[in-house]
């Protein structure tokens, strides 16, 4: 007999468990059940592990409304997401609900029995529920294959290549060169992680600069709301105050451009070493948030540039070589490993046909 359930969620991560318990909250009496193709839930905070996994948004806006950020730390780390979503599925009930290891393949909607019926693979066999509504909260990219694009002569280099989207548990870095190719969210967060671990000298290397502003790691005025009033207070306060600041932030940005790309100057050269080329490698051609403007915490790849292990070279690749990247200019960039930090592809319904 095929189960039959009010609503169907696909996906367990940050979106599906906040997707739960407004259903529980709205429509108590409706059965639901969430498919989840991995064998944890937690999603993205469940799936990458590269060095200094975060989030790129606050968490005070990010995290659910029905259980509180309390850190001070808006910007937080991966561990520390994936137990906070662990802890909100464990509290409300919603856990029981979470089937894993069910990959939904197809959806089908019938209109004379007003249902839908859900394709699912589980343990080598196929099967199928129905439910009235489906919601499907699986994100945007695949959790498959990172996007890598094809470089010239990667296959004559000899040291190792590395998606961040599937980092190597036991990858050694330690007193190796490091080119990261990219300057997005995922290379600025690595970059300072491996200086930390130990590595020999990190490169960022970049077609063309991106926009990184450095705030503290620690919100200040969440630090005062957390220490003196009630929890959930604390929590609407930092909230609201954080859409707030983004949402001026935003604004100022884009009436006053010039006014924005003198205080991000300012920010990264404060931290930078005396005479970086802050125009060639933090300066692009366009205005601010008409991309998203990068965040490290207390100026982190700032620090790590400043400290001599790690450096950005603004150029584009020639070739692969036994050796590391060949560039356009005619440098040559030596690498033990190279991490193709080059984004993502996107994915709708989880690879699920309709």
């Amino acid at each position: 007999m095929i189960e039959h359930f009010d609503v169907v969620i696909v996906g367990a991560g940050i979106s599906g468990i906040s997707t739960a318990w407004h259903l529980q909250d709205r429509c108590p009496t409706k059965s639901y059940v969430i498919l989840e193709r991995r064998e944890n839930i937690g999603g993205t905070w469940d799936l990458f592990k590269y060095p200094g996994i975060r989030s790129d948004s606050d968490m005070f806006t990010l995290g659910f409304r029905f259980k509180p950020w309390e850190s001070a730390k808006s910007i937080a780390d991966g561990q520390s997401i994936w137990n906070y979503i662990n802890e909100a599925a464990d509290e409300n009930g919603i856990r029981q609900h979470i089937r894993t290891g069910q990959q939904v393949t197809s959806v089908d909607w019938s209109d004379a029995e007003n249902r839908w019926t859900i394709n699912i693979t589980a343990g080598g066999e196929e099967k199928q529920i129905t439910a009235s509504f489906l919601s499907v909260c699986s994100g945007y990219y695949n959790y498959d294959e990172g996007y890598a694009p094809e470089f010239p002569g990667a296959a004559d280099f000899k040291g190792q290549i590395v998606h961040p989207q599937h980092w190597p548990e036991d990858l050694d870095y330690a007193g190796k060169n490091v080119v990261v190719i990219g300057s997005g969210a995922t290379a600025v967060t690595l970059i300072p992680s491996l200086v930390n671990g130990g590595v020999g000298h990190v490169t960022m290397l970049q077609r063309s600069p991106t926009y990184i502003g450095a705030l503290p790691l620690e919100d200040p005025v969440a630090k005062q709301t957390n220490k003196y009033l009630p929890k959930h207070l604390a929590h609407f306060a930092n909230r609201w105050k954080q859409i707030g600041y983004s949402t001026a932030q935003y604004q100022l940005a884009r009436k006053f451009p010039a006014v924005f790309k003198k205080a991000l100057r300012q920010m990264a050269e404060r931290r930078l070493p005396e005479g970086f080329d802050y125009d060639k490698h933090f300066s692009p051609r366009y205005n601010p948030w008409d991309e998203r403007v990068c965040l490290a915490p207390n100026g982190d790849l700032f620090k790590a540039i400043r400290s001599g292990k790690a450096g950005v070279v603004t150029d584009t690749i020639e070739t692969f070589t036994e050796n590391g990247i060949k560039l356009t200019s005619g440098e040559e960039l030596q690498a033990d490993i190279i991490v193709t930090a080059t984004g993502l592809n996107m994915q709708l319904f989880g690879g699920a046909t309709a």
